[in-house]
């Protein structure tokens, strides 16, 4: 039987979700020039639909709504419709998601349903998920459709004056609440985060606020670094470092962690961290497992290493194509249910582990207790009482009780494998590969696994050899296809990563691509008036706005890792553009930061890194000498620290040219901004000039 002929302009698209649309009823097309030129011709308000593959209410209103004839017509006859990826267009979705909340006063969501006029593409009403029928307090689809409609022909000169009251408001979400041009930046947002932070923080399980309940990583950086200057100080924050660990210790039990197969869901849908809304992203995972990774160098808690290790390598199986980048999400959905895939009976469980593997394993992980999942299901979880081995067991028997649950596990896992998977969508994203090529340097610098290091250079190679053409970098590869202008995302988060990588272990033109990189951010980005950067390049399509935004969301506020990254080249490489330039992102944002700095991490940890410069060591020579010093700089927790071990033959650009190789071993240059020691020789002599900001297990 011949495959069901495409039924509108999404089949030649390679987004698998756009892809996914391409057979509705629904006369979809892409957001491009025909879309919105056949809007103005025809004077049909423009409805946008904002989603992405793995998401679920995404998936329940296209079932509903878009695959239903009636409905569809109705759509066609009154607008033109555009589907919109918000992972390849996170320009159009940061613009409507801010009209949306503006518009209706609550943050928006996915799927985003908003509705444009035809000329300007200014949106004038708004919506997230909409059921065919009237329920859960909403009216019916169809009936929004046609009063939307009805009000867009008869209110139209009342709409313009409204749209310019709008643009306005999204002009201004774009600035800083004032000027901080003249202001003195101290660390008075730094210590006003911190308490903000632990305002919200639940003491009982984790995390901050309740359900649903999000990991939030660049709040626990935040606290993670926080906690790591105070013990520099000797001025220990236990609460702290506390709220920091504890989170991450009730996240690793709880079933918002996949307890087989490794990896986090996107969040807990209560707020014990125990069901999960069930898509994976890579860019949760990223920060996470460099989160992981640093904690157990921290602490040396075992629970830490093994999370960033399962999440690592569960990254390498699952996620990380065979040319190197890294694929975007898995869906929540198999089996048109969310969590199937995941999701075990005691029956199925007892089929694959034998009477005492199940005794055990059933005790572990909440067997033993009543389903915690619809249709009397388990979703596994640590159970708090046994999280831990009891004290009266000893070393052995407590060794041994692990690895039985481990082979238990392992069997688990490898029976789910034969099941119908979740669907993956393997668009390559540079932003999101930026973060766990980050990820995967931390893990493998802190966890001494060299395959994570590797992996994370697989990925950096490609997103080179396939999404940088003519010394412009590009957001998406899918399907043999580079496309769409990079943005601010893209270039901090990959020079980010690569500055991780360069700690591992030195490669030739990575810190050039590196510096490359910062150049077109201040060539194409940087708001050279007000400071800070845009989120889209200055030969970006036209929009009703240039986002530029400083607080953190889903992913770490770009601007803050522009201006943290900037802080690094320039330290590194004398080229004070680059220190200029992160000044000015910490100037432009210094209002937010006053009124709203714990939405602001990333920014903090740039203004923290601007008001006491972190170390950077460049190690000169070779061999298991230069290994060695390297390895000892990277033992500690020390956030604020850049360590390069470079061979003598290197190729180095300006500052660094002038840290040369001598005749020792290994000669150790360690700066703190732009305050230098002399050049160090004897490996001692490092460990001194290292102990102020060195943190390690006690």
């Amino acid at each position: 039987m011949s495959e069901t002929p495409p039924r509108n302009r999404l089949s030649d698209e390679t987004s698998p979700y756009l892809r996914q649309h391409a057979r509705n009823p629904v006369a979809w097309q892409p957001w491009d020039d025909q879309a919105l030129e056949q809007a103005r011709r025809e004077g049909k308000p423009i409805l946008l639909s904002i989603g992405y593959s793995a998401c679920h209410w995404c998936h329940v209103m296209a079932h509903e709504s878009f695959e239903d004839e009636a409905t569809a017509r109705v759509m066609n006859e009154l607008f033109v419709n555009i589907k919109v990826d918000r992972e390849e267009r996170p320009d159009l979705d940061k613009i409507y998601q801010t009209a949306f909340h503006l518009l209706q006063r609550r943050a928006g969501g996915w799927p985003l349903t908003m509705f444009l006029t035809h000329d300007d593409q200014t949106p004038f009403v708004g919506g997230t998920y909409f059921p065919k029928t009237a329920r859960y307090g909403m009216p019916a689809f169809v009936d929004i459709l046609h009063r939307i409609s009805a009000h867009y022909r008869q209110h139209r000169d009342e709409l313009r004056a409204q749209n310019q009251a709008l643009r306005d408001a999204l002009r201004m979400e774009g600035d800083a609440p004032g000027s901080g041009t003249g202001a003195s930046l101290t660390d008075a947002p730094l210590r006003a985060a911190r308490q903000q932070l632990l305002g919200s923080f639940d003491p009982v399980h984790g995390g901050f606020g309740g359900a649903p309940k999000f990991p939030h990583p660049t709040h626990l950086e935040r606290l993670l670094r926080h906690w790591a200057a105070s013990l520099a100080r000797g001025q220990a924050d236990a609460q702290a470092g506390s709220a920091a660990l504890f989170t991450l210790h009730q996240m690793a039990l709880g079933g918002v962690y996949d307890q087989l197969g490794g990896g986090f869901y996107r969040y807990s849908v209560d707020g014990e961290w125990q069901i999960p809304h069930f898509e994976k992203m890579l860019y949760d995972n990223g920060p996470l497992l460099a989160l992981y990774a640093q904690a157990w160098r921290a602490t040396r808690e075992p629970l830490f290493r093994r999370i960033a290790e399962e999440t690592g390598e569960w990254a390498i199986r699952e996620m990380q194509a065979p040319e190197g980048g890294y694929h975007a999400t898995l869906d929540a959905d198999s089996e048109g249910e969310e969590g199937k895939f995941y999701l075990w009976s005691r029956e199925q469980v007892q089929a694959v582990l034998g009477a005492d593997e199940y005794a055990a394993f059933a005790a572990r992980y909440g067997l033993d207790q009543p389903p915690n999942f619809e249709q009397h299901a388990w979703h596994l979880r640590m159970t708090d009482a046994l999280a831990k081995p009891l004290p009266a067991a000893s070393e052995a028997e407590t060794a041994a009780a692990d690895d039985r649950l481990n082979a238990a596990r392992r069997k688990l896992l490898e029976r789910r494998g034969q099941r119908i998977w979740p669907g993956r969508d393997e668009k390559i994203l540079t932003a999101w590969n930026g973060l766990m090529i980050r990820g995967m340097a931390i893990a493998g610098r802190h966890l001494d696994r060299a395959d994570f290091v590797t992996s994370a250079e697989r990925a950096l190679d490609f997103i080179r050899s396939t999404l940088w053409r003519d010394s412009r970098l590009l957001a998406v590869h899918m399907a043999g296809q580079s496309r769409l202008n990079a943005y601010l995302d893209d270039h901090a988060f990959l020079i980010d990563g690569i500055l991780e990588l360069l700690q591992c272990r030195w490669r030739e033109g990575d810190l050039d691509f590196a510096l490359a990189l910062a150049d077109v951010l201040l060539d194409h980005f940087e708001d050279r008036e007000a400071g800070g950067f845009f989120f889209t390049s200055s030969d970006h399509e036209r929009l009703i706005l240039r986002p530029k935004a400083a607080h953190d969301d889903a992913v770490p506020s770009g601007n803050g890792v522009a201006a943290q990254v900037l802080l690094k080249l320039g330290h590194l490489t004398g080229r004070t553009a680059y220190l200029d330039a992160a000044e000015r992102v910490l100037r432009w944002a210094w209002p937010l930061l006053e009124q709203m700095p714990a939405s602001c991490s990333a920014v903090l940890a740039g203004l923290e890194d601007y008001l006491e410069p972190g170390q950077t060591v460049v190690l000169r020579g070779e061999g298991a000498a230069l290994d060695a010093w390297r390895a000892r700089c990277a033992a500690p927790y020390a956030p604020n620290r850049l360590t390069l071990a470079i061979p003598p033959d290197a190729a180095l650009p300006g500052l660094l040219a002038e840290r040369r190789a001598g005749a020792s071993p290994v000669i150790a240059y360690v700066c703190a901004g732009l305050h230098c020691l002399a050049p160090i020789a004897v490996l001692d002599d490092l460990e001194r000039a290292l102990e102020p900001v060195a943190i390690a297990a006690s």
